[in-house]
């Protein structure tokens, strides 16, 4: 530190090594913030799926063995077989299209994550304007080809190096 300044300035390094941990924090921010949104959207299609599921299940197993049932119990109330079959084959219809009507509602209500998209946009944004501070070099500081060209003797530099 000079003797002018008074100690609050601080040095390059810690400049940057406080800038990467704050971008890293964000990162780690950002990341929590998606799989938070996820994690609720992933519970959503879950119970989707498990309704979904259910209908196929009772598809395959309870149809034969119901709809064989229900249309003897039918015929057995006077109604012809042919027709006992298939007020049976109706019923089932409507009992698996509000299952799986449910089941899409359910998909339906799973969005794509919007706060983390939008904050991983703002950030992008906010980078992508972010600039170097523009500081002027001292003389001690200017590379030595720079100091050359100044003081006006460029060219028996280039023909050295020849």
């Amino acid at each position: 530190m000079s003797a002018a300044s008074n100690g609050d300035e601080r040095s390059l390094g810690q400049l940057f090594a406080s800038a990467t941990a704050e971008l890293s924090a964000l990162v780690h921010e950002e990341i929590a913030l998606a799989k938070a949104e996820i994690r609720d959207d992933a519970r959503k299609a879950t119970l989707g799926t498990g309704l979904l599921l259910t209908a196929l299940t009772a598809l395959f197993f309870a149809v034969p063995v119901g709809s064989v049932a229900a249309a003897l119990g039918i015929h057995a109330l006077g109604i012809t077989l042919g027709w006992s079959f298939f007020i049976v084959f109706g019923a089932y219809l409507v009992i698996f299209a509000v299952l799986g009507w449910l089941g899409y509602g359910r998909f339906k209500k799973v969005k794509k994550p919007e706060r983390s998209l939008a904050s991983a946009k703002e950030t992008a944004a906010v980078l992508q304007k972010a600039r170097p501070h523009p500081r002027e070099l001292r003389a001690s500081q200017q590379p030595e080809d720079a100091r050359s060209l100044e003081s006006g003797s460029a060219a028996p530099a280039l023909e050295s190096k020849m």
